[in-house]
């Protein structure tokens, strides 16, 4: 490992989640002497990736950024083959449409579709859902097991009261996931919220990503009729990718 792009790399991952820092705070976050912090965050600015705010001593992430993340969505494979898919799930079934794909040990949305209506509503791309406690998640872990190692190799945050934070609780319940096709998921990430999710295959046949649709805990459980429509989402977008059977094969953890 490269420690100066290392070291970057961390300022980047504190100042994630709209968080202004000081160079005090991000030199005590780092264990690093002021000093070096201020080259990382100039060099940062320089590039865009960092930006200063506006009569202050803080800074926080660039606009640099947007563009590569921009960029980083319009190539991937899985989100180009969804888009008219998930659009058609949401008017299917009144419900808002999340695509996520794994990142490191957490779900990345990488589209995300509005529920067809007028309520305020926030876009989503871009965020990270904690796998365990999300249905897409739930359906990564169980297809893919070097994902679900990932996962596993540190506690697991509780979020509310519904939040099954035992690993082996929660690896117990995978196997079935697997053989259905889909899992769900009640207030386990964010009270009044639930989400209901299928796997994508890719040409090989296996998992690349996970189709949910979500809806407000109180309008549940989902209907069969929407469940159905996720399960062809999921069964059209793979198809759309080569695969030639779904549900995926479930992924050893050394793939």
């Amino acid at each position: 490992m490269i420690q100066a792009i290392d070291r970057a790399a961390k300022v980047l991952e504190l100042l994630q989640g709209s968080r202004h820092l000081g160079i005090t705070d991000l030199a005590t976050a780092l264990q690093l002497p002021p000093s070096t912090v201020h080259g990382i965050v100039a060099s940062l600015r320089e590039h865009g990736l960092v930006a200063k705010e506006r009569g202050g001593q803080r800074y926080m992430l660039g606009p640099t950024l947007l563009k590569l993340s921009s960029v980083y969505l319009d190539s991937l494979d899985v989100r180009a083959r969804a888009l008219r898919w998930t659009q058609d799930l949401a008017r299917r079934t009144g419900m808002a449409v999340r695509l996520g794909a794994p990142h490191f040990a957490e779900v990345l949305v990488i589209h995300h579709v509005l529920r067809p209506d007028d309520s305020p509503q926030m876009l989503e791309t871009g965020a990270a859902l904690p796998a365990h406690a999300s249905a897409m998640g739930k359906v990564l872990l169980a297809y893919d097991l070097g994902f679900q190692r990932a996962v596993f190799a540190e506690p697991l945050p509780s979020l509310t009261g519904d939040t099954v934070t035992d690993a082996s609780a929660l690896a117990a319940a995978l196997p079935t996931v697997a053989e259905h096709g889909f899992a769900i998921e009640t207030d386990e990430a964010v009270l009044g919220e639930s989400s209901l999710a299928s796997p994508v295959a890719d040409a090989r046949g296996d998992i690349v990503a996970a189709v949910a649709v979500v809806f407000p805990s109180a309008d549940g459980p989902a209907p069969d009729a929407a469940l159905h429509a996720l399960r062809d989402t999921a069964r059209n977008i793979s198809r759309e990718l080569g695969a030639t059977a779904w549900p995926p094969r479930i992924a050893p953890a050394d793939d």
